[in-house]
């Protein structure tokens, strides 16, 4: 159940790790949103949560997400890959990508097409293994931030 900004500016933040942690699995991340309550609206806290991540927590982070095509359970993953429905197309680039760089494909993949998600995975695999890395940070920060906004309403 999303928490209020209110109720997430004076929640125990022990309270508040889990929903965090549930947006992006970094605890440095979850800390430093945690360490600037109060947040005057949901904006200020949209821009605390861009925080750029270190390589090994992109590292981290990445194992907390299921491949694109693969759907998961539940969860926000989910939701954020209704638009995937080439499952098939996916299998033999997530394999291309992940012997490449050696980790999923990771992309903020609410709202596109699985066309679309396909599209740019394959423009990625241009890309030289720190460049796809810091990429997919950035994709990372994308995703914590929707869900941040699914976890607190304003």
């Amino acid at each position: 159940m999303p928490l209020t900004l209110t109720d997430f500016n004076t929640a125990d933040a022990d309270d508040v790790r889990p929903a965090l942690t549930a947006c992006l699995a970094v605890p440095r991340w979850v800390d430093a949103i945690v360490e600037h309550r109060p947040y005057a609206d949901f904006e200020a806290l949209r821009q605390a949560a861009d925080l750029p991540l270190t390589t090994d927590e992109i590292r981290q982070a990445m194992a907390a997400h299921p491949r694109i095509g693969e759907k998961p359970a539940d969860g926000w993953a989910r939701s954020e890959q209704s638009g995937v429905d080439n499952a098939d197309a996916f299998a033999d680039a997530n394999a291309r990508y992940e012997a490449k760089f050696g980790h999923v494909y990771l992309v903020c993949a609410s709202g596109r097409s699985g066309e679309e998600l396909l599209k740019i995975l394959n423009s990625r695999l241009d890309n030289d293994p720190a460049t796809e890395l810091a990429v997919a940070g950035r994709e990372l920060v994308k995703i914590a931030e929707l869900r941040l906004a699914k976890a607190v309403t304003a």
